[in-house]
């Protein structure tokens, strides 16, 4: 009797430990974040949940990630992230500890979802199985938060890339028509959509009217984001403004190679996309189109031998 009764508090307990850390996991999930621009606005963040939901356990592993050894790598996550556009919001110690915590934290709770399984289902593959998936769900745990960075990064480079060319040629335009750069760039802030490529405008144009010089506000600029083709346009407009070349005619060129790299770009993706098509065509379109044309030819074949 006392066997049964202790096996009903551990089951009770269990299912209340999960039921809790289910609804901190919804919880969590529900929760906005943000970062803050260079005008005060707040754009929103998205960060994944398993991030969210070890972020306050960051802070238990301070003095580990500031020892000297992680000091080359934290610095690293650092300019990935401001890069990504999550300064702010997180930094390259915190990344760490996420680093160190996924694993874990969350590959303890991997294994024991296993393990809890094959207990439920004893001739499954999660029993036949389960130190594999252990191993794997844990590795896998270990590389997401770089692997989530890495991605990030790579979607805004793309964003940055995909709407310099227009901006460029606003600002060819207006310079053109005698408006100097920073009004140039104040009007295009204003009367565009917030996205990756707007922010570091905004920033470097908050930057100048603090006091920066031009120059020295695109070198930041061009440090900070990182994008291959914004760090070559602050490159060229920073060597415009030391040899004294007409900004109106080095926007004009910027604007004509970027629209080149932009068309260079359409093509590269055109060539590609029958390889990309090839997958999809073999694993859903053509096995249809097999049973479509030989099913009849079979069936009557069937019918011949029976």
């Amino acid at each position: 009797m006392s066997v049964d009764w202790l096996e009903k508090a551990l089951v009770a307990a269990w299912t209340l430990a999960g039921a809790g850390l289910a609804g901190y996991i919804a919880t969590v999930a529900r929760e906005v974040t943000y970062v803050t621009l260079a005008d005060g606005r707040r754009q929103e963040r998205a960060i994944p949940a398993s991030f969210k939901m070890l972020l306050p356990f960051a802070g238990n592993l301070r003095n580990l990630v500031r020892r000297p050894a992680f000091a080359r790598h934290v610095s690293d996550m650092d300019r990935m992230l401001v890069s990504a556009g999550f300064e702010g919001l997180l930094d390259g110690r915190e990344f760490l500890a996420l680093e160190i915590l996924s694993p874990a934290v969350l590959g303890v709770l991997w294994c024991l979802s296993v393990f809890a399984l094959g207990a439920v289902f004893p001739d499954s593959y999660f029993t036949q199985s389960r130190f594999e998936l252990c191993a794997g769900g844990s590795a896998l745990l270990a590389f997401q938060p770089s692997l989530w960075l890495k991605s990030a990064l790579k979607r805004r480079y793309e964003a940055i890339a995909k709407a310099l060319p227009f901006t460029i040629d606003l600002l060819t335009l207006s310079v053109e028509a005698g408006m100097d750069f920073i009004s140039a760039l104040q009007r295009n802030c204003e009367s565009r959509k917030i996205d990756p490529l707007n922010e570091e405008l905004l920033r470097m144009t908050k930057e100048i009217q603090l006091g920066l010089s031009r120059k020295e506000a695109l070198r930041q600029m061009a440090v900070r984001c990182g994008q291959p083709d914004l760090k070559a346009f602050a490159t060229a407009l920073v060597q415009a403004d030391e040899l004294g070349v007409s900004l109106g005619s080095m926007l004009r060129i910027q604007s004509v190679q970027m629209n080149e790299k932009r068309f260079d770009r359409a093509e590269r993706k055109a060539q590609q996309a029958p390889v990309k098509m090839l997958g999809p065509l073999m694993l859903c379109i053509f096995p249809a189109v097999f049973i479509v044309l030989l099913g009849p030819v079979a069936m009557q074949a069937l019918k011949g031998f029976f």
